[in-house]
């Protein structure tokens, strides 16, 4: 399966933009400052990142490369903007751009918790409209986007977006029983001690009232 290459640092940015174009859009396009402040919050990012000016000037500049971002300079300004092209590069918007946004800055979600996480970037109808979007992105060559298989105890499977290459393989949790059969040895294990303990205090006491 051919995937897009971008480093956890190109994704991070290009999620903040597209999250900030929907929630300020007067700030938006974005300066360095007001980007390193989208992308090392501490709300509604998975994982928390402290992004420097500097990582993030080299993914700007990674990204302007591949025509994902484009710099502009408004007149009587001397601090460059910022604003992606996934619209233009990946004919994306809508709830698409969205779902992607969300994936990119708070990684594998199912599509329930990308309808309830959307909050102000896009309102989506409903779950419906959320699975349309991620299979749309799925379907487009190289896919944006891929449905992870079911893990062991949840209700729903999580999507991914395929933006840093083919998913890693999600490591699948101790089963339940091998849990409790390693809470009981340790449970039993310390009865037991404390049963000893107190033989050893009432043949102590025994001892002390034959004498």
């Amino acid at each position: 399966m051919e995937t897009h290459q971008l480093d956890p640092a190109e994704i991070r940015v290009l999620g903040a933009l597209a999250e900030k174009q929907a929630l300020t859009p007067d700030a938006y396009p974005m300066t360095l400052n007001g980007l390193a402040s989208a992308c090392n919050q501490l709300t509604s990012r998975e994982p928390v990142m402290q992004l420097s000016e500097a990582e993030i000037s080299a993914a700007l500049d990674a990204l302007i490369a591949k025509k994902l971002v484009a710099e502009r300079l408004p007149a009587g300004s001397r601090v460059a903007k910022y604003e992606h092209r996934l619209n233009y590069e990946w004919n994306i918007d809508g709830a698409r751009l969205a779902a992607l946004a969300l994936l990119m800055l708070r990684g594998p979600q199912t599509s329930a918790e990308i309808r309830t996480r959307s909050g102000r970037i896009y309102s989506f109808s409903g779950v419906e409209e959320v699975e349309t979007a991620l299979n749309a992105l799925a379907d487009k060559y190289p896919p944006l986007t891929f449905k992870l298989d079911k893990q062991p105890g949840e209700r729903e499977a999580r999507w991914c977006h395929l933006l840093a290459g083919e998913p890693q393989a999600v490591p699948v949790s101790a089963p339940v029983c091998e849990m409790i059969d390693v809470g009981l040895t340790g449970r039993v294990a310390a009865l037991e001690a404390e049963v000893s303990a107190l033989k050893a205090m009432v043949l102590s006491l025994e001892q002390r009232l034959s004498g």
